[in-house]
């Protein structure tokens, strides 16, 4: 161990995505020797996407004899493996769906060495020296309902090379009896849950993330998410992304007594049952928010980090539950305006009006692009995919911004109708005659898209996505 001491940490990835290898220092003398074993703030910040797996449990398998032999089972949470004394031939395994699916990786570790272990990736080890303590921290508890996957050892195809011959081992029946690779049940993903899946936004994230054993859509029927059963609902550990899609979007009815009330359950309370139990399981909170945060007196687009000023009860809600979600370790937020998707809708109504010989006053004083749902979801499932840096990014249609009037208008006109039916009036005179609460309105709506075109992600333009509703 002598010449080891004194190295700097680094950070080597490996053929199986998400495998890490770690050199330690290690600083010693006549006397021992030391090392930290996990320091997150180091290690976390190398510039390898080495996670900040948030570890429950420290184990230790202490093993006699040279060749004890162990594995290979992948298991449902993540592994930080090192050893305290003595050395161990590793092999690794990639057991997940995918096309890293039976990958292979092996090396000796000793004392001054240590190698993160995703979700998934089968783990084994054969000890090249007596008293050897084998250690490894993982970021959930041991529970009799995980799900665990299996190779045998001697499989053929993974064909590790192990320094000491199977045949002349000590193994355990149930380690000689584990499948080949051939005969092996993948690893599914974490589980994904999708809430308000019957919304207009919950129908596009089916569309765009299809049906899978690991996606639950869910509705308030099935997962009452203002419930104190909540955290009892599921086991959250087994997920590893929530999609809050369901929202009080009633911006009328909020400013009512019991619209409000809704509203803030909704909205607020039902976020923050979200939020605690994704801080508390390392899920990833997505979150979708609204132009409604700002009161729209800027003049030009508004950008994630600017200061938010919602003017009524909807947009205050939405704020509460953008500052609720933005304390979440992993989160998204996306802010989005003037959605249309599967449902009732501007559009919808406008072609309506258009058929029936009905010419509608239509505002022209606020500002905005439309967004459709396909875009969010989109916008959505590429974040997660490319793992972009957490925090809040606007998602709405490219292109021109535009009054409602003058959407209505290219409704008409890309329907077959005069745009010239269509009449602009200000906000004031819309609603001059309305006889119930009326939300105030921002006027400008505009978002500034360029966190998330800077990952990658090019939201279609708005007047592309209204003409191919109609091509379809």
């Amino acid at each position: 161990m002598a010449t080891e001491f004194g190295k700097n940490l680094t950070v080597t990835t490996t053929p199986i995505p998400g495998l890490i290898v770690l050199d330690l220092p290690v600083h010693g003398d006549s006397r021992g020797w030391f090392k930290e074993n996990w320091q997150r703030q180091k290690m976390t910040a190398t510039g390898i996407d080495l996670p900040d797996f948030g570890p429950v449990q420290n184990n230790i398998s202490f093993n006699d004899a040279v060749g004890t032999t162990r594995g290979i089972h992948a298991e449902p949470w993540d592994k930080y493996v090192s050893v305290a004394t003595g050395r161990i031939f590793g092999a690794w395994v990639d057991l997940r769906e995918g096309d890293t699916f039976g990958a292979v990786y092996t090396t000796e570790i000793d004392a001054s060495k240590a190698i993160f272990v995703p979700r998934g990736v089968g783990n084994s080890y054969q000890t090249l020296e007596p008293d050897t303590a084998y250690t490894y921290l993982v970021n959930d508890h041991w529970s009799p309902a995980a799900t665990y996957t299996f190779l045998n050892l001697a499989d053929e195809t993974a064909a590790i090379d192990w320094p000491i011959p199977l045949d002349t081992v000590e193994i355990s029946e149930k380690d000689k009896n584990h499948p080949r690779l051939a005969d092996v049940i993948p690893m599914a993903p974490k589980k994904i849950l999708v809430t308000g899946a019957n919304g207009q936004l919950g129908r596009a994230l089916r569309d765009e993330f299809g049906d899978h054993p690991w996606i639950d859509y869910t509705t308030r029927d099935d997962l009452d998410l203002t419930s104190p059963d909540l955290p009892a609902a599921r086991r959250w550990r087994d997920y590893g992304t929530i999609i809050n899609a369901a929202a009080y979007t009633r911006v009328d009815t909020a400013e009512t007594p019991d619209g409000r009330t809704d509203a803030w359950a909704a909205n607020v309370t039902a976020v923050a049952a979200l939020a605690r139990i994704a801080t508390e399981n390392g899920i990833t909170l997505v979150h979708v928010s609204s132009d409604y945060v700002f009161d729209g007196t800027k003049t030009g687009p508004y950008a994630p980090t600017d200061p938010v000023s919602p003017l009524g009860v909807y947009g205050q809600t939405k704020a509460a539950g953008d500052a609720i979600v933005s304390v979440v370790p992993r989160h998204y937020i996306l802010r989005t305006s003037w959605v249309i998707g599967d449902g009732p809708n501007f559009v919808r109504t406008m072609v309506s009006l258009a058929q029936r010989g009905i010419n509608p006053t239509v505002v022209n004083d606020q500002t905005g692009r439309l967004t459709f749902t396909t875009d969010i979801a989109r916008g959505l499932k590429h974040l997660l995919e490319r793992n972009a840096p957490y925090g809040i990014y606007n998602v709405t249609g490219s292109g021109e911004p535009q009054s409602w009037a003058e959407v209505a208008a290219e409704v008409f006109a890309v329907t077959g109708h005069d745009p010239q039916r269509v009449t602009g009036v200000t906000t004031e005179q819309y609603f001059a005659s309305a006889t119930g609460p009326i939300a105030p309105r921002p006027r400008n709506s505009v978002l500034d898209l360029g966190e998330i075109e800077a990952t990658g992600f090019h939201p279609t333009a708005a007047a592309d996505s209204l003409s191919r509703l109609f091509s379809s």
